[in-house]
């Protein structure tokens, strides 16, 4: 989510506590995302790409996948695990790392485009930006994504995350407006828009993927004791039983910026 400002106050977050359920329920972006992004020069054959914040790979293996030449790194050791054992299954070579943003484990001049996938609003921008110039080969870009639910548009959205509420209050990702700005406050004086679009997809999900869905998000899994994810999860369960049917979808919006750092 865009989520503004500081991250859940009182709460530590820890992405390997959910990894499981990242990898098998939480959806990688629709292939229009990088049809997009190709037709802006992104994610080409050949083409060496950094992919920071990867959680479990989901974007790093699917730019492999076109053929660029992909390295990819997150703060969680779990998630990175994961990342791994994925890419091996579909014979994909990514050069996965454990290292935060701000400290990339890479040489000057490594990289054509470094990528961050919903996770951007969770890094220290002056040094992540400082350390992305320093391995970006000169005229290198950075490009942002985010593939977020729509609480003001689906209900079941909307009603999924005032549950998340009532068993973290501290989440500050509800509520999520679905607004875009063409120029990111955090780029103002550190990077130039080049280019940015955004588009909505109905994603589909069953009861069962809906709720790992949910247990996989920051105010859930990341965050909660083992205890409590199954009281929320539980509470799900019958909410979706009471209100939805077995097969639906929920709509998101997909967002993306190509930028140029200053």
């Amino acid at each position: 989510m865009h989520t503004p400002g500081p991250i859940d106050p009182g709460r530590a977050i820890d992405w390997s506590l959910t990894s499981t359920d990242y990898a098998a329920h939480r959806p990688g972006p629709p292939m229009r995302l990088y049809e997009l992004l190709a037709a802006l020069g992104v994610g080409l054959p050949g083409q060496r790409l950094l992919d920071i914040g990867t959680g479990t790979g989901l974007v790093a293996r699917a730019f492999a996948r076109r053929g660029a030449r992909v390295c990819a790194t997150d703060l969680a050791a779990g998630q990175i695990d994961i990342a791994r054992t994925e890419a091996a299954r579909e014979g994909l070579e990514i050069d996965f790392r454990v290292a935060p943003a701000e400290a990339c484990p890479h040489p000057e001049a490594s990289f054509d485009v470094v990528t961050a996938s919903q996770c951007w609003m969770y890094f220290d921008v002056e040094r992540t930006c400082a350390e992305l110039r320093r391995v970006l080969v000169p005229g290198g870009r950075l490009v942002t994504t985010h593939f977020s639910w729509l609480p003001g548009a689906d209900a079941v959205a909307r009603a999924s995350e005032a549950l998340v509420l009532r068993f973290n209050p501290a989440w500050r990702g509800a509520d999520w407006s679905g607004e875009v700005p063409a120029v990111p406050a955090w780029s103002v004086g550190r990077a130039e828009v080049q280019a940015m679009f955004w588009f909505d997809v109905d994603v589909p999900f069953t009861h069962e993927s809906w709720r790992g869905r949910m247990r996989a998000c920051r105010g859930i899994g990341a965050t909660l004791a083992p205890a409590e994810v199954e009281a929320y999860d539980a509470a799900h369960a019958d909410l979706l039983a009471r209100t939805v049917p077995q097969r639906f979808t929920v709509r998101h919006r997909v967002d993306a910026h190509l930028l140029g750092l200053r």
